[in-house]
């Protein structure tokens, strides 16, 4: 091809010049398009990082055109309604009619295979409820017996997404919508920021690097802290150990996007490439974890708080377990991500393969903390691909006292599924910094979508609550989740996930033999 391009290219030069002087001269036109076009096929044709390109001149570009297309084609022309990935156009489509109050009901019945294994359902009760006369509104109280302030959470909030991440519209939309709906809306580790501060209830997370609350060196400023931690947005306060879409992981801060702004919200120096650890610097140890919560505690004047993780070695949960008890310190609250989560830009390796998938993880930290009979002070948050009322019962049943959305609210948004998110070319001004795209996002309008998705899935909630012939979400269990093992094989999820018996894990005679190596690799001194 690279000989063909030369001959190409003299013929076609040749030919304009040709056609221009003995048949039409207007034709002369047509080197404003083929000198263009030549000269790329030229620059293509010497340069030597691209063998493609080299090798077929001008015409290799097709491949990078093809290969730019291909989500878009296949997202809107080939994958169904139930197998696109990360997040199936089914779940997309209920998201966006629920957040804008269309129609989302369903005819001709189920797309999924019923007998497909895998498949989960719950099983309703001949003695159904009216969902009308049930709490509208259901709440937990996140506060342990050692809280002053504790908070009245409603059962699905905005998951951590910081803003950096998402742009200042995208914030200040989630924000307002949190405010309308009375749900809290945690800040992600980037800190507060002004667009935050629109009324809503915050949940202030702490990452590893300190973001907000750090000194000059970049550790854990209690002065800065308190400043922040006292406002009265701020409802509770977590510590973010890792997260499921990249758990272990550190993160960086490029100087490109330190601007003065963030940098000023951030407390670093602007445009100045800013590392977050993988590893917490205020503490290294299960007890060391526990005192600096209590830390915290006392600072924010007795507000709630709590760490997050997704589950990895479970005998450094346990050793956590074992520091509660030795210490007699508790968390409020505990988030458990799933090694399945989201994220603007991760790792392929520690997406796909690190960390403890989200039901697995959230049973075995349930049970770990009845196993210890911690659970009467802890209240267990959920954070995995929260998208319809099913997804948040399932993960109450599981063990959850209450969930975390962040894909569902960037959907909520006006999200497109682009997977653009780590390119800072978001096509709705969601997860993007470029002032002209963040302007197509119209605050008004995205909040109330926000509002509506939370309280329209609040709503199917509480009507498979009444279908479940339950009262209250603290009445749900994992015997009314089934799951389809095989073609002819169904299991309850307290078969997959049996319950472990409260206080087991308080004595080593106890402890059941499938837990045995793990607890016994646990210490409350070391993880």
């Amino acid at each position: 091809m690279r000989n063909e391009f030369v001959s190409f290219s003299i013929i076609s030069v040749f030919f304009v010049m040709f056609f221009a002087r003995y048949i039409w001269p207007p034709f002369w036109w047509a080197y404003l398009l083929l000198i263009p076009l030549l000269l790329l096929g030229y620059y293509d044709f010497f340069q030597k990082k691209n063998t493609i390109l080299r090798n077929y001149p001008l015409l290799g570009r097709g491949r990078f055109i093809m290969e730019e297309l291909r989500p878009k084609i296949y997202q809107y022309f080939i994958e169904s309604d139930t197998n696109g990935k990360p997040v199936s156009r089914m779940f997309r489509e209920v998201i966006y009619q629920r957040s804008t109050k269309d129609l989302d009901t369903q005819p001709f019945g189920t797309q999924f295979d019923v007998y497909d294994e895998g498949y989960e359902w719950m099983n309703h009760s001949i003695a159904a409820l009216d969902a009308h006369k049930l709490n509208q509104d259901p709440r937990i109280v996140v506060g342990s017996s050692q809280c002053t302030t504790p908070y009245a959470a409603s059962l699905l909030n905005i998951s951590a997404m910081s803003f950096g991440s998402l742009s200042k519209n995208a914030i200040k939309a989630l924000n307002l919508g949190a405010k309308a709906g009375g749900f809290a809306h945690n800040t992600g580790e980037g800190g507060i920021s002004p667009y935050h501060k629109s009324g809503g209830d915050l949940i202030f997370q702490i990452g590893t690097a300190y973001f907000g609350c750090r000194d000059k060196d970049g550790r854990f400023s209690p002065e800065l802290f308190r400043e922040e931690a006292l406002t009265p947005e701020v409802k509770m306060i977590e510590v973010k150990l890792s997260q499921g879409a990249k758990p272990g992981h550190g993160g960086i801060l490029p100087a490109v996007k330190n601007t003065p702004e963030i940098a000023a919200i951030r407390k670093v120096e602007p445009h100045t490439t800013v590392a977050s650890p993988p590893f917490h610097t205020a503490f290294n140890t299960p007890i060391g974890l526990l005192e600096f919560l209590q830390q915290l505690r006392e600072l924010s004047g007795g507000k709630p708080v709590g760490f997050k993780l997704c589950i990895g070695r479970k005998s450094e949960f346990l050793a956590i377990c074992k520091a509660m008890v030795k210490t007699g310190i508790y968390p409020d609250f505990i988030t458990i991500d799933g090694g399945e989560g989201g994220t603007g830009a991760a790792p392929l390796e520690f997406s796909n393969s690190v960390g403890m998938p989200f039901r697995e993880g959230l049973a075995f930290a349930y049970d770990a903390l009845c196993g210890f009979d911690l659970k009467k002070e802890i209240k267990l948050f959920a954070s995995g691909k929260i998208f319809t009322a099913f997804h948040l019962f399932r993960a109450l049943a599981i063990g959850a006292d209450a969930c975390n959305s962040a894909r569902g609210m960037m959907l909520a948004l006006g999200c497109i599924h682009a997977l653009e998110c780590n390119n800072n070319t978001c096509p709705t001004g969601v997860a993007t910094q470029n002032p002209e795209l963040i302007a197509g996002l119209v605050v008004k309008d995205k909040q109330q979508r926000i509002t509506n998705f939370q309280r329209e899935t609040i709503e199917a909630f509480v009507e498979l609550l009444a279908a479940a012939g339950l009262h209250q979400a603290s009445q749900i269990g994992r015997e009314h989740i089934y799951r389809r093992i095989s073609r002819n094989r169904i299991m309850r999820y307290d078969e997959i996930f049996p319950y472990l018996d409260k206080g087991c894990l308080l004595h080593s005679e106890e402890v059941p033999p499938s837990w045995r190596r793990d607890w016994e690799e646990a210490f409350a001194e070391k993880f």
